[in-house]
C-alpha cells in the first residue's frame, strides 16, 4: 500500500465514524404517544432541537459525500 492509500484509508475511517456518530445523535422524527397526551415538546424546544438536528444533518451529508468520494478515489487507485 502506498502512502496515499494509507491516508485515504484513514480519512475513510474517520468520515465513517463521524457519520455514524452524527446519525446516532439525531433525534427521531416520531413523537410517539406523548403527542396524544400533550407531553410533546413546546414550540421553542422544537426550534432549538431543529437547529441542532439541522447541523447534524449537514454534518451527515458532508461526511457521506466525503465517504463516497474517497471510496471512488480509493477504487481508482487500486
Amino acid at each position: 500500500m502506498t502512502v496515499l492509500q494509507w491516508i485515504i484509508s484513514i480519512l475513510l475511517m474517520l468520515s465513517a465514524i463521524v457519520m455514524i456518530v452524527s446519525v446516532l445523535m439525531q433525534s427521531s422524527e416520531r413523537t410517539g404517544i406523548g403527542a396524544v397526551s400533550g407531553a410533546a415538546e413546546t414550540f421553542f424546544g422544537k426550534n432549538k432541537a431543529r437547529g441542532m438536528d439541522a447541523k447534524l444533518a449537514l454534518i451527515t451529508k458532508i461526511c457521506t459525500g466525503l465517504f463516497v468520494g474517497l471510496s471512488i478515489v480509493m477504487m481508482l487507485l487500486k
